[in-house]
């Protein structure tokens, strides 16, 4: 690997785990950041199945792209996009069926995750499909790793586990509020405002 290509893999990995973590600065995919995040198990299956279908969605279209019209392009990226989704749904059900029934609708609604469609529009149509997979991988990484954090306090304060291991005492009485979706949302909005009060003082 050229100097300049390992200096452009390492931009993309800390753009899209920080500078443009697509949850924490760009405020999408949100949806099943609210849902998924009370149980630290189902977060990361959820996690790695984003991560690996936007870097496969994004991989196959940048090979596809020259033979793409511009008049169906949107059709084409959601059935791309839909076919990765459906087989990881597929291989859930088949080798892990406990969490693919917990996830429920959720794996499918990968398909409207806008992380996908946005980078397979913004990057994966103008660049080559090394860089497209690395691009889609690490923006699926940097949604985990915001969507772990969450999980994190809601399910050691929601039911004082980490992935279903008890961790706190006996006398701990679990905040019932923290398996509530709306606990989601403060939790999630506290992590954004650290997050970029630190990108802030580092432009600074």
């Amino acid at each position: 690997m050229s100097l300049n290509a390992a200096t452009n893999t390492t931009r993309i990995l800390k753009d899209n785990l920080f500078r443009n973590n697509p949850v924490a600065s760009q405020i999408i995919g949100i949806c099943s950041a609210l849902a998924v995040t009370n149980n630290l198990v189902n977060t990361f299956i959820m996690g790695v199945g984003v991560a690996l279908s936007t870097a496969f969605s994004s991989f196959t279209l940048s090979l596809m792209k020259a033979w793409i019209p511009q008049k169906v392009r949107m059709i084409i990226q959601v059935l791309v996009l839909s076919f990765y989704v459906i087989l990881l749904d597929i291989l859930l059900r088949a080798f892990i069926p406990d969490i693919a029934k917990a996830l429920g609708p959720y794996i499918g609604l990968i398909i409207t995750n806008c992380i996908l469609m946005g980078r397979a529009e913004a990057f994966a149509q103008a660049n080559p499909p090394g860089a497209a997979f690395w691009d889609g991988l690490t923006s699926g990484i940097g949604y985990l790793m915001v969507l772990m954090i969450v999980a994190f306090f809601r399910e050691l304060l929601g039911f004082g586990t980490l992935f279903g291991v008890p961790v706190l005492p006996d006398q701990f009485i679990p905040w019932t509020i923290m398996v509530m979706a709306p606990s989601a949302f403060f939790v999630l909005a506290i992590y954004i405002w650290i997050h970029n009060t630190l990108l802030a003082k580092k432009r600074k």
